[in-house]
């Protein structure tokens, strides 16, 4: 995935963005970057990998190095950003954060018209630099992010400094990610999560919709191009992705996790016997809120039969050697034996993707004396690998637990019967659950259904992307 984060005021703008950008670090691993506009210095940049420190350790020394009073700042788990762009318009910093399918034949278009890229290692072309040669082929910003939302299959958010010390925003032409605007005492700010701008002292002054271009300057917002009538928001963002803290649509994320649990736990309760569970656990840490509405409404403890241990494991570093890698992964998890030992535990999970992480965790559970382990996804069987998204996105849908293990139970057929898998009232859906059971040592497995899933969310299902478990955009 990624974030970003901006600040435009009538005093430095290099703080906020620092701390507004380190609050999206949940959102990538990868790398991290800021750049600047000072009237003197002009534009200033600093990129650097974030995959074995957090951003806040690179970039402290930004706070005495970099001067202006407008700023952006990026986390990403792709390519390195911002980057400095010259243009006819103007020079500029740009970030972004989404997915570009088409990317080869973008590039291949601006290669015809007599643009060039600078090549990245593996002559790969930053992202950044496509959406950039987009914009820079029209006359003036707005008209450039129009035609560059136009020509991009996929997702693409954007975030512009230019060199009139000003931010111009753009959320993705669905709407499929947020983008908001905080107002405070001494200008402007732009991000992806809204609890990062409420902490330095921003009140919320606007939400960007679908396809919608702002202008911010420390005096004000003005509108570039009005927002689309059709949106797709990311129904993932409020069930696995988004920080709890954070609202999008005016949905809290922790809220919809606890209501999502509870639906869950209501319908789940007419086809499982709960009787003889002893706990209800999350699967740290964004399954946790699911688990505790789940508790709740199942009237079962809840509990945490084991901790994440976060202090020196915190980031997703991993050693390249396999071996060495299943040793980290076992480390992060610290048992609590008295909610383990003879117990039966239901774990409620955020997703099940691949499915390799959950069956370290059940055998590490039944390792330490757990009698028996259900489990429950509280969102609906992935069938496919996103492509509007660098989230869950996956070389072949046959990387998904549930496709592998139809393909296995009904070879090619299966793509046929994809709805019938998904669903726990058939034949086909009972299959596939009993099948993942047996590889994974469950004693039962669940699903939350998209109805229950839309519920908990509380939007018209027409402006929700449900791709991943649908197919459908």
């Amino acid at each position: 995935m990624g974030g970003f984060f901006g600040s435009v005021k009538h005093s430095s703008a290099i703080f906020d963005t620092f701390i507004g950008t380190d609050y999206h670090s949940h959102l990538g691993t990868k790398r991290g970057g800021m750049a600047a506009f000072d009237a003197e210095a002009g534009l200033q940049r600093e990129i650097h990998n974030i995959e074995n420190s957090p951003f806040r350790t690179k970039f402290e020394r930004v706070l005495s190095d970099m001067r202006g009073n407008a700023a952006i700042g990026c986390i990403s788990d792709t390519d390195p950003q911002p980057l400095l762009m010259v243009s006819k318009t103007g020079r500029y910093a740009i970030s972004t954060v989404g997915v570009i399918n088409n990317a080869e034949s973008l590039i291949a278009q601006v290669l015809k018209n007599g643009g060039y890229f600078d090549a990245m290692t593996g002559s790969k072309v930053n992202s950044n630099e496509i959406v950039a040669a987009l914009i820079n082929s029209k006359d003036d910003y707005a008209e450039g992010i129009k035609y560059a939302q136009e020509q991009i299959d996929g997702t693409a958010s954007i975030l512009l400094l230019t060199d009139r010390g000003t931010l111009i925003a753009a959320r993705d032409k669905l709407g499929r990610l947020p983008v908001k605007i905080g107002r405070g005492e001494d200008g402007f700010c732009v991000s992806f999560e809204d609890f990062a701008y409420r902490k330095l002292g921003y009140a919320d002054y606007k939400e960007l919709g679908p396809g919608e271009i702002a202008e911010i300057s420390a005096d004000g917002v003005k509108q570039l191009a009005p927002a689309g009538e059709k949106m797709r928001i990311c129904a993932f963002l409020w069930s696995y992705y988004g920080y709890p803290t954070s609202s999008y649509e005016g949905v809290n994320v922790e809220m919809m996790r606890c209501r999502n649990g509870e639906i869950f736990a209501r319908t789940d309760a007419a086809t499982h016997d709960m009787h003889g569970i002893d706990f209800v656990g999350g699967v740290p840490d964004s399954g946790t809120p699911h688990a505790i509405g789940y508790a709740n409404a199942s009237k079962v403890p809840f509990a945490r039969p084991y901790i994440k241990y976060t202090p020196t494991w915190s980031r997703s570093f991993m050693p390249v050697n396999q071996q060495e890698r299943n040793k980290v992964a076992k480390m992060k998890l610290i048992p609590v034996h008295e909610l383990i030992e003879g117990k039966r535990l239901l774990l409620v999970d955020d997703s099940i993707v691949r499915g390799t992480q959950l069956k370290e965790t059940v055998d590490f559970l039944y390792s330490h004396g757990a009698k028996a382990v259900h489990m429950r996804s509280a969102c609906p069987p992935i069938m496919y690998g996103c492509k509007y998204l660098n989230f869950s996105r996956s070389s072949s849908d046959m990387d998904l637990i549930t496709r592998r293990t139809m393909a296995e139970l009904e070879g090619d057929a299966a793509v046929e019967h994809l709805e019938e898998y998904a669903d726990s009232r058939t034949e086909r859906g009972r299959a596939m659950r009993k099948a993942i059971c047996e590889k994974f040592k469950f004693e039962s497995l669940e699903f939350q259904s998209l109805e229950g899933l839309t519920e908990a969310i509380g939007i018209d299902r027409c402006k929700l992307c449900t791709y991943c478990w649908t197919g459908k955009e």
